[in-house]
C-alpha cells in the first residue's frame, strides 16, 4: 500500500458515490490514511461502512475502516479540495451541483465516468476546475460495503486544456495508493478510447449478461465489439480527436475495420480477433456496471457511452447502426422488454448482417 506525504494526507478529499469504483478508491484512500469522506445516498452502503469499513477482495485484498461517511452534506460540513465523482453517469450533473457549495474556492472535481462528462461538469464550474480520470481497472459490488476488484490497473489523468495544473498532480499522488497513475496532455484522446471500449465491453456485457471472459470467447460477439469500435473510431476522427492506447495496448483505432477487413478473413483481422481474446482473458472477471445498475433499478448509462456516439455521428452525417441497435436493445432490457442472455447478443448480431 502506497503511503503519502504529510501534504496529501492533509487534503480533504469526498468521493461521491460508494459502489463498485467509489468504494475501491475510497478504501485505498483510507488505508493510506488521506483524508477521505464517503458521500452516499444509499442507507445500507453507508450503514455497512459505518459498521465495518470497506473490505476489497479480488485483485486487491484489503480491509479499511471507512472515516466519515455521510448521506447527505450539511452546512458544517467543512469545504473539500478534491471531489472524486464515481457516481454512474446519469447522476453526474445532479451530484455534482448539490455538492458545489462543499468545494473549496480553489478546489477540482474529477471525473471518474464513462463517456464525456467531464465537458458537461465544465458547464458548472468552468472548464479549469475540472480534471478527468480515466479508470483502467474493473470492480463491482458484491454486498453493501463488499467490492471485489476484478482486475488490477490504474488511472490515466488530465485536464481539458491538456495544461499542467498544481492539484493534478495532488490528485495523481493520492490515487497512487489504489493503482499506477499516468498524466496526459491528451485527455480527450484517452477519454475517447476508453468510450470507444465501454461503448462495447459495457453495453455487450449488459445485453449478453455474463463476465467479460466469456462473452469474448465467441467470435460473433468480438465481431461486434470491433464493429462498434469501427464506428467509434470514425466518429472521433470527424471529432478531430487523436485516440490513445488504452492500458498501453488498447488502440480503438487500430482496432477500427478496414473495408477488406469487413468483407473477408485476413491476417490483420485475426490479430484483432486475437487481441480481444487476450483482452478477455485478462479482464474476464469484468461485470458491466450498467448491467449492475439496470439490475438495481437505476436508468443505464447507455446514452452516455453508445448514445453519445450516436448523436456524434449525425451532426457529421455518419452511419451508427450497430451501436444504434445495441442502446436500443440495452433500454428494452432496462424497460423488461427482453432479457441479458446470449441469446440476446446473437439475436443482435444477427438483426446487423
Amino acid at each position: 500500500m502506497a503511503s503519502l506525504r504529510d501534504r496529501e494526507r492533509g487534503v480533504r478529499v469526498l468521493v461521491i458515490g460508494a459502489g463498485a469504483i467509489g468504494g475501491v478508491v475510497g478504501a485505498h484512500l483510507s488505508a493510506a490514511g488521506a483524508d477521505v469522506t464517503m458521500l452516499t445516498t444509499n442507507p445500507k452502503i453507508a450503514r455497512a461502512l459505518r459498521e465495518r469499513g470497506f473490505r476489497v477482495r479480488g485483485a486487491s485484498e484489503l480491509d479499511a475502516p471507512a472515516g466519515p461517511v455521510l448521506e447527505r452534506l450539511i452546512p458544517e460540513t467543512p469545504p473539500f479540495e478534491l471531489m472524486l465523482l464515481a457516481t454512474q453517469p446519469p447522476q453526474v450533473e445532479a451530484a455534482a451541483e448539490e455538492a458545489l457549495p462543499w468545494l473549496a474556492p480553489t478546489g477540482r472535481l474529477l471525473a471518474f465516468q464513462n463517456g464525456l462528462c467531464e465537458e458537461r461538469l465544465a458547464k458548472l464550474v468552468g472548464r479549469e476546475r475540472v480534471l478527468g480520470g480515466v479508470v483502467a481497472w474493473g470492480a463491482s459490488m458484491l454486498e453493501p460495503g463488499v467490492y471485489d476488484r476484478t482486475s488490477r490497473g490504474g488511472f490515466t489523468l488530465g485536464t481539458l486544456s491538456g495544461a499542467p495544473d498544481a492539484h493534478l498532480q495532488t490528485a495523481a499522488t493520492l490515487l497512487g495508493a489504489v493503482g499506477e497513475v499516468k498524466l496526459t496532455r491528451n485527455l480527450r484522446g484517452a477519454r475517447w478510447s476508453k468510450l470507444a471500449i465501454n461503448s462495447v465491453v459495457s453495453t455487450l456485457g449488459t445485453i449478453g449478461g455474463d463476465r467479460l471472459g466469456a462473452l469474448l470467447r465467441h467470435g460473433f460477439v468480438r465481431r461486434l465489439g470491433l464493429e462498434i469500435m469501427t464506428e467509434a473510431a470514425a466518429v472521433a476522427a470527424a471529432e478531430g480527436v487523436v485516440l490513445e492506447k488504452v492500458s498501453g495496448t488498447l488502440d480503438p483505432g487500430w482496432l477500427a475495420l478496414s473495408e477488406a477487413e469487413r468483407r473477408g478473413p485476413s491476417a490483420r483481422l485475426a490479430a484483432k480477433h486475437a487481441l480481444l481474446l487476450a483482452v478477455g482473458a485478462k479482464y474476464r472477471r469484468l461485470r458491466s456496471s450498467m448491467l449492475a445498475a439496470i439490475e438495481r433499478g437505476r436508468p443505464p448509462a447507455v446514452d452516455f457511452l453508445n448514445g453519445e456516439l450516436i448523436t456524434r455521428a449525425q451532426q457529421h452525417g455518419l452511419p451508427t447502426p450497430i451501436n444504434e441497435a445495441a442502446r436500443a436493445l440495452v433500454w428494452q432490457i432496462a424497460r423488461g422488454e427482453a432479457r441479458s442472455s446470449h441469446a440476446s447478443l446473437r439475436a443482435l448480431y444477427d438483426s446487423t448482417r
